[in-house]
């Protein structure tokens, strides 16, 4: 290996320029080490492992025919492969957007398989277009809007619908229902009803016990294991007519051609929006993937590219009949676990199930649903956050209701109507510290440098006829009424008749013109009452809105000062204010400092 491949190793970032940007899978293509190709082709066949199961288990959860779940596994390699940034990230179908998808194109499909395929590959390249559009716009930003607490709750949300939606196919039988009650309750009288069918459980249970049994076990694909015992066991003791355990059935030969899968112009409304829903889950996971790969790695995290790269791998799975993915925080460590230096490693898992379709389909005909289920639920409880909500829970117990309010939207209203219930609690969460921020009355500390909060320094000096306030916020339209309230309060609670009112404003970083106009009353009402409003430590670009607002000129720039120290020496000047400051007496006392 050479000293340059050794830096790309550590994670150097690529040098790209042009279309290279656009599509950084080629650019790392023709500047792929050789050297690297023994550990991306192991690595890919380990890989190819879990993605056969995983893909299939994630498309009958989805509603899907199982086989759409390999096409989708590998038109999504392949075309992140190109343009996707990251060189680790593995993408396919994921347990958090099944019952997203399931959610959207069940009701729809009203019973007919081709339709809900139809639907699904739709979704799928809306989702696509919607990634890549914000991509180009440069919205990688958005899924910094939505806090730990609320990805908690709607991932643990999404991971009790998905187990409870799964343990039916488990027990070998089938419930309808929209909702997680519904599901619940239907599952319940399933059960009191006697209709478990203790053959295609057992395979189940035995499959989920083998997958928990070697899951720490990188080197043994217990997935795989499970799969191939259980179908096994389907084949020779012929399970599916004896015992009526539910298999997959005959798998279509051959690849499906790329096609747009039109379904019409009434379905779409749905279509978009459970597609808006969708395309943000999967970026906030692959976002928090790829930031943490590239803590491990070095490399350079780019939100804008990723989205892109995602957009690219939906529209690819959209056109070749499968649905709609993201990243996997299951395959990914374990294509990094065996070794895998680049995306060369999806490519040959992506062949790898290209061979297995067009060799051997029978090999998938006997495969039992309910050993797809089991690999479902696992996904699923991997999705549960129970330690950092326990640490939230101790530090902050508001974001923990919080979180635990996401998780009830999702499980009683449904997955998208909980998604859009956690981007709204979101929202709120984000405007709530500006809307109700933090103020102070500040005052002088003996033997402390600066001006404090008089609540925490209950010793702190205030200056006669001064009020010092700090707004702990930017001003606008939400605040502006507040601020004028607080501000009003701090007057009244003066000890001494106010002369001068003192905003400390360097923790103010923006003014909109509400925020203007209320200055602009409330130095009406203090003028009225004989006192002065002026500002300290205002910061240049908060002062250039003042001056396009008029208020700059209103107030004077003498009204404006640089340190709050200097607006109080203004006011102790001006007014001729019996004032000592503990710095000049001590001055006084010691004389001045030695040069």
């Amino acid at each position: 290996m050479t000293e340059s491949d050794d830096r790309h190793l550590q994670g150097d970032p690529l040098p790209v320029r042009g279309w290279q940007r656009w599509a950084p899978g080629l650019h790392r293509l023709r500047t792929y080490p050789r050297a690297w190709l023994r550990d991306d082709l192991s690595a890919g066949l380990v890989l190819t492992t879990m993605l056969v199961p995983v893909g299939m288990a994630y498309a009958q959860a989805a509603g899907l025919p199982a086989v759409h779940g390999l096409y989708a596994t590998i038109a999504a390699l392949l075309a992140y492969a190109i343009f996707g940034p990251s060189r680790f990230l593995v993408l396919g179908p994921d347990s958090s957007l099944a019952p997203l998808i399931a959610a959207t194109v069940l009701p729809l499909a009203h019973g007919d398989p081709q339709r809900a395929v139809a639907l699904a590959g739709m979704m799928a390249i809306v989702v696509g277009l919607i990634c890549i559009g914000a991509g180009v716009a440069r919205f990688g930003f958005v899924t910094e809007l939505l806090s730990k607490p609320i990805r908690y709750g709607y991932m643990n949300g999404i991971a009790l619908t998905v187990a409870v939606s799964q343990m039916p196919v488990l027990l070998g039988f089938s419930v309808a229902g929209d909702h997680l009650i519904e599901r619940f309750w239907s599952l319940i009288q399933g059960i009191a009803a006697g209709r478990i069918n203790w053959i295609a459980f057992l395979l189940g249970a035995g499959a989920l016990a083998m997958i928990f049994a070697f899951r720490r076990q990188t080197r043994i694909p217990g997935m795989l294991v499970a799969l191939i015992i259980a179908t096994l066991a389907v084949t020779l003791f012929d399970l599916d007519s004896r015992a009526g355990v539910v298999v997959l059935g005959e798998i279509p030969p051959g690849l499906p051609a790329p096609m747009l899968p039109w379904i019409g112009i009434d379905g779409m409304a749905p279509i978009v929006i459970g597609s808006v829903a969708v395309a943000l889950v999967a970026f906030a996971d692959t976002s928090v993937l790829a930031r943490a790969y590239a803590a491990k790695t070095g490399d350079r995290v780019d939100p804008n590219q990723e989205l892109i790269g995602l957009g690219a791998a939906n529209l690819a799975a959209g056109f070749f009949q499968g649905f709609a993915i993201s990243s996997s925080a299951s395959r990914t460590p374990v294509a990094e676990a065996a070794g895998a230096r680049t995306q060369v490693t999806g490519m040959v898992g992506a062949g790898a199930i290209v061979g297995l379709i067009l060799l051997a389909p029978s090999l998938l005909h006997n495969v039992p649903v309910a050993v797809l289920a089991a690999i479902v639920i696992v996904s699923a409880l991997g999705l549960v956050q129970i330690a950092d909500l326990r640490r939230i829970y101790r530090i902050q117990r508001w974001e923990f209701w919080l979180s635990m309010a996401c998780l009830a939207g999702v499980a009683l209203l449904g997955v998208i109507q909980g998604i859009g219930l956690a981007i709204v609690i979101a929202i709120i969460e984000f405007l709530w510290d500006g809307w109700r921020p933090h103020s102070a009355i500040l005052g002088r500390v003996d033997g402390i440098k600066g001006y404090h909060d008089i609540t925490r320094y209950p010793q702190a000096r205030l200056i006669p006829g001064l009020v010092i306030f700090r707004w702990d916020a930017p001003l606008f339209f939400a605040n502006a009424e507040y601020f004028r309230s607080r501000v009003l309060d701090a007057v009244a609670a003066s000890p001494t008749p106010v002369r001068r009112v003192v905003v400390a404003a360097e923790p103010v970083t923006s003014v909109d013109v509400t925020a203007a106009d209320m200055l602009a009353d409330l130095d009406d009402a203090l003028s009225q009452a004989g006192i002065e409003l002026c500002f300290a430590e205002m910061k240049d670009p908060v002062k250039d809105k003042l001056k396009r607002f008029g208020l700059f000129t209103r107030f004077g720039e003498q009204l404006f000062f640089p340190t709050i120290g200097e607006a109080v020496s203004a006011y102790v000047r001006t007014f001729e204010v019996d004032w000592v400051d503990w710095e000049d007496r001590q001055m006084m006392e010691t004389g001045p400092p030695t040069p």
